[in-house]
């Protein structure tokens, strides 16, 4: 059963087609690419750049993206050249086809240092080192011993199949920067917590805030702990950086990687907040009954059943309530004689 639609205005109910653009401003288009998983679409945009067009986020690094936007540079840009890539962060649908366009075109990507470096982290994550740290995450936050062998494979086995190669040198994206895209100025906004260094784009002459995945319209972004960072609060990170968002107007067209662009960006940032309110105080009265690891509080934050495909993701956005509690001094961790954390309430 689908959630029921919030009061924000939405300015449309569909999307292009794959391979196709709309325009929805003078000088900006929407992309939209099909994902092989959940969500099932990508938004991807192009921003009118002087000669030519930029493109912000680039797709899955597949063959059926590359063939998507070959299909747009030969129908949908008018035979103008590519200026310039813009990713918003390093997850698969955003960077994976970068480095191909950036050849394909002979341009500059342009990235936090946040998200670059984060990226050939990920990349590179397969030694025999990376593999016990995320099976000790596991096994410490209730993953059974028994069950350990079936996330056994290296911890980048599934970013590699879909991000094949990152650009080898970037261009610096920093909060606050202005950043003149062809006619018009954008400045950037950085979301936490969902990515390290999350680059949102706002032009206030145009009206538009391309969101990437901090402010979705239907859904909360995952926000993970993650077996590099252990003991993280990307929560206090994610709820913090929504405050970066205060001068983006009310009526501003917000463009996020995936859904239906809206207007209403100050009411989804009470909605997100509200949101995670909601499910900290949930977890944190369940464990006034008894003390639960991070595996048993699965129940109390997702609705659909968990098991070995998306237990990373899972297990990740439990912890991130948990420390969250633990660090605003409303629960604490307790370990046993078995090495696995349980937290109870104060």
């Amino acid at each position: 059963m689908s959630r029921p639609r919030s009061a924000l205005d939405y300015l449309c109910d569909d999307g292009p087609a794959e391979g196709t653009t709309r325009e929805i401003a003078p000088g900006l288009r929407w992309v939209r690419m099909g994902l092989p998983f959940a969500p099932d679409h990508i938004n991807l945009w192009l921003v009118e750049d002087g000669p030519g067009w930029a493109i912000v986020d680039c797709g899955l690094g597949v063959p059926a993206t590359r063939e998507a936007w070959e299909r747009i540079f030969a129908t949908e840009i008018g035979g103008k050249p590519v200026t310039r890539i813009l990713v918003t962060h390093f997850h698969p649908d955003h960077l994976g086809s970068g480095r191909w366009l950036q050849e394909r075109w002979g341009v500059e990507a342009w990235m936090t240092a946040g998200e670059w470096t984060t990226a050939r982290g990920v990349l590179a994550a397969a030694s025999d080192i990376d593999i016990d740290t995320k099976l000790d995450l596991y096994r410490r936050n209730g993953v059974a011993t028994g069950a350990l062998d079936a996330f056994r494979a290296p911890p980048n086995t599934f970013y590699r199949s879909l991000v094949p190669a990152i650009p080898p040198r970037f261009v610096r994206l920093a909060g606050g920067q202005h950043l003149r895209i062809g006619a018009h100025d954008w400045t950037v906004l950085i979301g936490r917590g969902h990515a390290p260094e999350h680059a949102c784009l706002w032009c206030p002459e145009l009206g538009a805030l391309i969101a990437g995945d901090i402010l979705l319209p239907r859904i909360s972004p995952n926000v993970s702990v993650w077996p590099s960072e252990p003991l993280g609060d990307p929560l206090k990170e994610y709820l913090g950086s929504l405050a970066n968002f205060a001068d983006v107007p009310a009526d501003t067209l917000v463009l996020p990687a995936h859904g239906q662009p809206y207007r209403g960006v100050h009411l989804r940032i009470a909605e997100l907040r509200h949101h995670h309110e909601e499910r900290l105080d949930k977890v944190a009265t369940a464990l006034r009954e008894a003390p639960r690891t991070a595996v048993e509080c699965f129940p109390l934050l997702f609705r659909r059943e968990i098991g070995n495909a998306n237990m990373g993701l899972a297990l990740g956005e439990s912890l991130a309530h948990l420390h969250r509690l633990e660090s605003a001094g409303r629960i604490r961790r307790e370990t046993g004689a078995d090495g696995v954390h349980r937290f109870r309430a104060r």
